[in-house]
């Protein structure tokens, strides 16, 4: 027997979603503050897709495997996905605390793993939490609200990176050891990663399961312990089988969409350092404000997209968010102005902010309840595989077809997006 949700207030749906504030916070730092730091510690620039590979990876297998294994949770005192992703910010936490201290690029490496196994393990329950709470003619707002939430945390994460680098920055820089003004933007992080999360796991009480759902996770729990361990890659593997057509056509337009972001995060800051002739620590600042500038937008534009959406149809609004994010790209590398450059963020954060909302509210209203979190789990593998694939083959590509020129990438970045646009088309799903 289906649940009957209650609609929540605007508060509530609040409260619900400031948790995703710290984990975004993470995810900024991974964007703009993670490539420069390894590029303090001596990596080429040849070498950053491949030392990003922890996110792909991570993602394709924890986020997954988590949300598997939170469909059949339930506890009466933790609820359902509450317990994942307070473990995930209690480790992502302390590995922001730990980043700057790195002494060597392989202990930087080696903690951006475990910081995305925290990160995945608390993002995708979070998302099918969402999911759980809302009746469908609330699942457009929830979405965009997170996507609002998305929003301020990396904006605040970049708005850091440069206003910290203004006031403590300056000064020879120093091969092999990472500038101490990057040191706090990471300690609040730290404490964010933890604190948002406590607000909305005290704030927001969990549904509990139908008596049907509850019979099924208890014989779940029967169940000897290799047949519990196997279950969840049981569960992918139906579930990626019994995929609604509408994931698949999505998982096309995620290819060509997340290949080119990864593209984006990792030469933003390279590409300053050769259009603008900035170091690396001036070129780190001026991707955070590109940053900032794009996810201020986002943050004012994503609930003005709910409207949107609902009149015009999800896929078109989708679909010409992703284009004007390719003409960003393809205008970045021909300003050499440090604040003429940030006026194509614009088209940026709206492209942002409809990546991080639409997709997911189409997603929640055509896959099955008692299944939302592994299908959540298996829309981020369509986000870590074009990662991953990104993360093996730029490299290359960047070397040897775009002659290790970040203009040149971020060309092909802009491509890319196009290409994902025309694909947004085929998207068809009701309107709300």
């Amino acid at each position: 027997m289906k649940i009957t949700k209650p609609r929540l207030s605007f508060w509530q749906i609040w409260n619900m979603n400031v948790g995703f504030l710290g984990i975004q916070y993470s995810f900024g730092l991974q964007q703009t503050a993670i490539n420069p730091i390894f590029l303090f510690l001596g990596a080429k620039e040849e070498l950053l897709p491949i030392l990003n590979i922890a996110g792909p990876v991570t993602g394709l297998i924890v986020q997954p495997l988590i949300g598997a294994i939170s469909d059949k949770t339930w506890s009466p005192k933790w609820g359902r996905r509450k317990p994942f992703f307070l473990i995930g910010a209690i480790m992502g936490s302390l590995c922001l605390f730990a980043f700057p201290l790195s002494p060597a690029l392989w202990f930087a490496v080696g903690l951006l793993w475990i910081l995305d196994v925290g990160n995945n393990m608390a993002m995708e329950p979070y998302r099918a939490f969402v999911g759980d709470k809302l009746p469908d003619s609330q699942l457009s707002i929830g979405y965009q609200m997170q996507s609002l939430f998305v929003g301020a945390g990396i904006l605040l994460a970049n708005a850091s990176i440069f206003l910290f680098q203004s006031w403590f920055g300056g000064g020879e820089e120093t091969s092999g050891s990472i500038p101490t003004w990057l040191y706090y933007s990471f300690f609040i992080g730290s404490f964010l990663s933890i604190a948002t999360i406590l607000w909305s796991v005290l704030k927001t009480p969990e549904i509990p399961p139908s008596d049907e759902e509850l019979q099924e996770i208890n014989a779940h729990k029967g169940l000897p312990f290799i047949e519990r361990f196997k279950m969840p890659f049981k569960e992918i593997s139906e579930a990626v089988k019994d995929m609604p057509k509408f994931m698949w056509k999505l998982s096309a337009v995620y290819l060509f969409q997340w290949y080119a972001l990864f593209v984006y995060w990792q030469f933003i800051t390279p590409l300053f350092r050769a259009t603008m002739g900035f170091d690396t620590s001036e070129a780190a600042a001026q991707a955070a404000k590109m940053s900032t500038t794009y996810n201020i937008v986002t943050a004012v534009v994503a609930l003005i997209l709910v409207p949107l959406t609902v009149k015009y149809g999800g896929k078109k609004i989708y679909a010409l968010s992703l284009v004007g994010t390719g003409l960003a790209l393809f205008a970045i590398p021909n300003i050499s102005d440090p604040v003429m450059v940030l006026f194509p963020m614009v088209l940026f954060g709206i492209g942002w902010a409809a990546m991080m909302g639409i997709p997911y509210s189409m997603v929640s209203k055509i896959v099955p309840q008692e299944r939302r979190g592994v299908y959540m789990g298996i829309l981020n593998m369509m986000i870590v595989i074009p990662m991953g694939i990104q993360t093996l083959s730029f490299g290359p590509i960047f070397k040897n077809l775009l002659g290790a020129n970040s203009v040149n990438a971020m060309f092909f970045a802009g491509t890319c997006f196009v290409i994902a646009a025309i694909l947004a088309m085929r998207l068809n799903v009701k309107k709300d």
